[in-house]
């Protein structure tokens, strides 16, 4: 015997199921009510138009939820737009513990807040097989999906769901307090450096774009020293073939081959950053992007050393390939604030672009040599340590194109891509809670 809640937003389907309760899962109080009111071991929870299967999963007594989708559930997987599917199966002990320490004022978060405290109390179990049939396929837009924590139309909602995680983040001893010192010694800082600052642009085989991002960068207005650094990752066409054909002559212009043949975009950067020229400053360009204006990068600098910070990063606007704007949305995160954005950031996917680095700090802790997510990792790592600004004006521009690595999200790259991060928050909360 359990009990079945309907999602309101597939009321209709309430008359397929007899008895079930229709339950507005934003509503933290309509979730704590449905739990305290139930008589059965186990609760379906119902989100889409489908049809359960006859057998349906057994909870044993550790566990408290079991799900099917793509995703692979783990200590990191904290992030809202976590795919539990359209049917999951509830165990109605541990969701009565959890509502007591949820928040029934929600009106936007209420199920977030729950399965948050859930995992509290037990365990998170992925079916290895489906439960129940999909009746209607949502034609869901990926892309925007993975971007919507951006949006400000969703402003209210990123600000509840920010609120009950940073106190789930409470319950669990992983609650950490911002850096807002200065990074120690840091006007002595460039004197060590040979530049000021560098551009840093990993590239493997995007020789139709990749001249665009270096004129970029060569073309900044700065009133200090600078230089550009290529890590041409072993493309079919070299970068200094490339750079030559276009008429590409700067002596400020520096392209490195790598000797290894295994490296990933994190690798290529670490060659980048090791390099003797590397600038006291390590600034972010990939190979399909440009800068906003040739004022970017005096703008970076300027900030930094207002903020006197280890890590800056700005906001960007989403473009075609030929940089006309693909809609009106500034990628700005403005979830992260300094009183609270080292928390906020491990429930959202990335902390936005160009990022930029004081190239010591990059030394001494290196990226990951992998191919996504290896920014959003040392962001996190950093962030623990040191003191992270934001410039919230449109700095960079993003282009979308067939070559991107996150454009054309099909739901198998997206459930990778977000494993890939859960396992990277997995490893900074583990580091939070010691």
């Amino acid at each position: 015997m359990l009990n079945i809640a309907i999602s309101d937003t597939c009321a209709k389907l309430a008359e397929k199921f007899a008895g079930s309760r229709v339950v507005d899962f934003k509503s933290g109080r309509a979730v704590a009510e449905f739990f305290e009111g139930t008589d059965a071991p186990c609760s379906l929870l119902i989100f889409g138009d489908v049809t359960p299967h006859d057998t349906l999963p057994t909870l044993n007594k550790d566990a408290a939820l079991a799900y099917y989708s793509g995703e692979e559930f783990m200590l990191g997987s904290v992030r809202d737009s976590f795919d539990f599917g359209q049917c999951i199966v509830v165990n109605n002990k541990y969701a009565r513990e959890a509502v007591k320490h949820t928040d029934r004022a929600a009106t936007l978060a209420g199920f977030y807040d729950f399965r948050l405290q859930l995992s509290r109390f037990g365990n998170i179990l992925r079916q290895p097989t489906p439960f129940y049939d999909v009746n209607v396929q949502d034609g869901e837009d990926l892309d925007a999906a993975h971007f919507a924590y951006c949006d400000p139309r969703n402003r209210d909602y990123q600000a509840e769901a920010e609120k009950v995680f940073t106190r789930f983040l409470g319950n669990i001893n992983c609650l950490i307090t911002p850096v807002s010192e200065s990074v120690a010694d840091f006007d002595a800082i460039e004197s060590r450096y040979p530049a000021t600052a560098s551009v840093i642009i990993p590239v493997k085989d995007r020789d139709e774009v990749v001249c665009d991002a270096i004129q970029s960068a060569l073309g900044q207005r700065t009133n200090f020293p600078y230089n550009v650094i290529v890590v041409d990752n072993h493309s079919r066409m070299p970068v200094q073939r490339i750079a030559q054909l276009r008429g590409i002559d700067d002596t400020r212009l520096i392209i490195i081959v790598p000797e290894e043949t295994d490296l990933n975009i994190g690798g290529c950067w670490n060659v980048a950053i090791n390099d003797p020229r590397c600038g006291a400053i390590a600034v972010q360009l990939d190979s399909d992007d440009v800068y906003s204006s040739e004022n970017t990068l005096q703008t970076i600098v300027d900030k930094f050393y207002e903020e006197k910070c280890g890590v800056l990063i700005g906001s960007y606007r989403l473009t075609d390939i030929d940089l006309r704007p693909l809609n009106d949305l500034i990628i700005d995160h403005r979830e992260y604030t300094q009183t609270n954005g080292v928390n906020n950031a491990l429930r959202v996917n990335g902390f936005g672009a160009p990022r930029c680095y004081l190239t010591e700090l990059v030394r001494q802790h290196q990226f990951k040599n992998v191919s996504y997510g290896e920014d959003y990792d040392l962001c996190l790592r950093l962030s623990r340590r040191y003191k992270v600004s934001r410039i919230f004006d449109v700095l960079y521009l993003c282009r979308r194109w067939g070559k991107n690595s996150d454009a054309n999200l099909t739901p198998e790259k997206l459930c990778y891509f977000n494993r890939v991060k859960d396992h990277f928050r997995t490893d900074e909360m583990i580091q939070r809670m010691r």
